[in-house]
Order: structure tokens, then sequence, then C-alpha cells
């Protein structure tokens, strides 16, 4: 039991003095920006609502800067940086654009995505397998700056050891086909269960995120080795109805009550 704990507290961390028992929460308020730009102007403020999740229990703040500026624009980005204390994970996609963005803005973590123009959001994983050597040339510069390398992946061992040839820090899981495949939920918990166990197994840190709600978090919270939840589009909806800290609040008593913590440890 020593040696185990001892491996899972050398694994790498995106965010520092967190201990492994305990699942983090990070809050993306891209949607803030959604509604903000449906209307132009300056609310409702996306920085207010990365400084509303931090107080409610967020440990740390991620929103993707896409191509076309559909929601978050450079200056949100600017902006959050510097008024958060908990880390940012800078989501963009893997282009010469947006990694010199992520260079100026020195994210904590950046989460490389695939990214579409005409889709609504993101589809599915990004493809690794390869494109190993381009990837790893080209992400290059963010490894250098000392900005953990994260990968929004399939649930599947193949992009998992892919992701570790080029030097990936974290595997981020795509959720979605579990949230909105009811009848193959099962099989997508078990696909996601053990590409999770896969990733400890090599010693990448491992989250999982994208269309996860009240009714679908607890069984992927529950996954000992998932370390992070990334969830953003249905927090942003439910606050139109109980407000951002509350809605948080809920989803992290959800996510702690699916993980118990015997040692109390936050």
């Amino acid at each position: 039991m020593a040696l185990e704990q001892t491996k899972r507290a050398g694994m790498t961390k995106l965010f520092t003095g967190t201990a492994p028992h305990r699942v983090r929460l990070g809050v993306n308020i891209d949607h803030v920006a959604t509604i903000r730009n449906a209307r132009g102007g300056k609310h409702p403020s996306p920085l207010a609502a990365a400084l509303q999740a931090e107080a409610a229990g967020a440990d740390g703040i991620t929103a993707h800067l896409r191509e076309d500026r559909r929601h978050i624009r450079d200056d949100d980005m600017i902006a959050i940086k510097a008024g958060i204390s908990v880390p940012l994970n800078f989501e963009l996609a893997a282009t010469s654009e947006m990694i010199a963005m992520a260079l100026k803005i020195r994210p904590n973590a950046a989460c490389i995505v695939p990214e579409k123009r005409q889709e609504i959001t993101t589809e599915g994983g990004l493809a690794v397998i390869g494109q190993e050597t381009r990837l790893a040339d080209q992400l290059a510069p963010l490894k250098e700056a000392g900005i953990k390398l994260s990968l929004f992946i399939e649930a599947n061992q193949a992009d998992i050891d892919a992701a570790v040839a080029i030097g990936a820090d974290i595997v981020e899981l795509h959720t979605g086909r579990y949230c909105h495949d009811s009848m193959g939920r099962d099989g997508e918990l078990l696909r996601l269960q053990t590409a999770a166990q896969h990733a400890a197994s090599v010693g990448i840190e491992c989250h999982a995120g994208h269309g996860l709600d009240y009714d679908t978090v607890s069984p992927i919270a529950a996954i000992p080795t998932i370390e992070e939840l990334n969830i953003g589009h249905f927090l942003i909806g439910e606050s139109i109805f109980r407000g951002l800290p509350a809605a948080i609040e809920k989803m992290r008593q959800l996510i702690d009550a699916a993980r118990p913590n015997p040692a109390g440890i936050n």
C-alpha cells in the first residue's frame, strides 16, 4: 500500500497541493462568453464567472480559445489568467496561432483538442495514432515553456500509448458518448474504466470530461485512477436556475460522494 501511494504521489500533477484521493473539478466557463457575445458588450463577464467558480470550490478553470473566437476571446484568456488564483487549463487546436497564444498566456496546462469550424461542440477525441512525430514537433514549444501538455482523446489504450510517446503529461478522456448514448452507457463506462486504469499503469495523469451532468458524473468520478473532471456547459446552463456557485457546489458534492475520502483530505 505504501509503495502504491508513493507511486501515485509521484505522478505528474496539473494542480499542485491536492491529494490524489480527491477528484479535482475544473469548471469550463466558455458559454458565459457565448451568452455575452449573443448581444455584444461586456456582460456577462467570463472572468467574473471564473472568480465565482473559484470561490465556489472549483480546483481549476478551463477555457477554449477557438480559432473562430465564437465564445472566448484573446483578451478573455489574458484577463482570466491574470485574475484567478487556481490553475488555468487552456483548450486549443494544434495550430501555430493557438500555440503562440498559449505561449503568451502561459497557462498551467494546454489541452489539445480537435476542432472543426462547423461543429457545434467538440465531437470526439484527438487523432493521435499515426501523428506522433508531427504532434511531438509541433507541441514541443509548450513543453519547453513548462506548460503541462494534455491531449483530449478517445478512451482507448492505443491513443494513450501514443500520447505517452509524444511526451504528454495528461490525457483527458472524452465522455460524450457515455453521456449521450443511454443505451450504450454501460459499455462506454467499461471502456472509460479500462482506459483510465491503463493510463495509470503507464504513468500518465488521467482526466475526463464532455457532457457530464448531475445524472452522469458519479460513475465517472468513482473511477479510482481519474484525477480530474472538466465540466462546463451543464454547469453554466444550470446556473440560470440556481446560480453558478450553487450549481458548482452540488456537482462538488456528487463528485465527493462518488469517491469517499476516508482520510478526510481536501
